[in-house]
């Protein structure tokens, strides 16, 4: 069985399809409910590292503590954007998938595939109708 962890939000489309891409390579992941979970500060700080990406990168911007604290000014040290994210985990941008093949903000859901170690074993097709895998188990592109 594969070990495959998404950091979740069931009201996000994108998150929820990813994890039905997930689901659709034959695994059921870990689904960590972020927002009523968050990471601790070390884990965030190793999944941001792990995704190569800067803390500020990990940023969700559309929501509404972002403008209320003020986080677009370039002033703020990378442990005060996690000791934001942390305060605020809407602010943690999403889904983050976790797979032995690398750990990925998978912003578009499609992204996923390129981490997953199974194969999609059917046709996918995201909730908006956009498909993204043929009836063999194929991306489309």
């Amino acid at each position: 069985m594969t070990d495959i962890t998404i950091y979740h939000n069931p009201a996000c489309g994108t998150s929820r399809n990813t994890l039905a891409l997930i689901r659709n390579s034959g695994v059921e992941p870990v689904v960590i409910h972020y927002l009523e979970t968050p990471p601790q500060r070390e884990e965030l700080k190793e999944l941001i590292h792990a995704m190569g990406i800067s803390v500020r990168a990990l940023l969700r911007k559309n929501v509404e503590p972002y403008q209320q604290l003020g986080l677009a000014d370039e002033h703020f040290s990378d442990d005060q954007l996690l000791d934001a994210m942390l305060s605020y985990p809407i602010l943690i941008n999403r889904p983050i998938v976790v797979t032995p093949l690398g750990t990925r903000l998978c912003r578009p859901s499609e992204v996923v595939l390129d981490i997953l170690p199974d194969p999609q074993q059917g046709a996918f097709s995201k909730e908006d109708g956009e498909k993204v895998i043929d009836k063999d188990g194929n991306r489309l592109l």
